[in-house]
């Protein structure tokens, strides 16, 4: 994809999460994007993912729902509030809810997408659907409510 991920706008300071943080070297650095009135990222899970063999190990699906979940309901908020991502004050979120559903075992070895929408924008909360499917096949749904980080979590305050 050309454009910028949604967590490539993050704020150096709050972009270490092992999910999606482009700063953690040793995290799985979820990219996710507008597609349309969706989100959508790819991963591809390595063979360290394993739950057993040949299939994903669930905590990495949700993983992938609660970051995808989260960069969704940050677009989703700067859509709203009519701005572009890279304007201040910095909008980011984290979970407060997170809900995993697993329809199939999620294969290994071949990418996943993750797909999601904001259902719902009021206030500091966005709530998300998402899936998760490989080769076409959804493995797993999630629902997220996010909420825009306190004050408190802000490094340095």
């Amino acid at each position: 994809m050309k454009d910028k991920a949604f967590q490539d706008y993050y704020p150096d300071d709050v972009s270490h999460c092992y999910g999606c943080g482009r700063l953690n070297e040793h995290g799985l650095q979820l990219k996710s994007y507008w597609d349309g009135e969706e989100t959508v990222a790819t991963f591809h899970p390595r063979s360290y993912h394993t739950a057993i063999p040949g299939y994903v190990y669930g905590g990495l699906i949700a993983s992938l729902i609660d970051c995808h979940g989260t960069g969704t309901a940050a677009a989703a908020s700067y859509r709203e509030a009519g701005r572009e991502m890279d304007t201040e004050p910095p909008l980011r979120f984290v979970t407060a809810s997170l809900h995993v559903e697993y329809v199939s075992p999620t294969p290994l070895g071949v990418p996943l997408e993750i797909r999601g929408s904001a259902t719902k924008v009021e206030g500091r909360r966005v709530w998300v659907s998402a899936t998760v499917s490989a080769e076409g096949k959804i493995c797993a749904r999630g629902d997220v409510v996010a909420v825009l980080m306190p004050e408190h979590m802000m490094p340095g305050k």
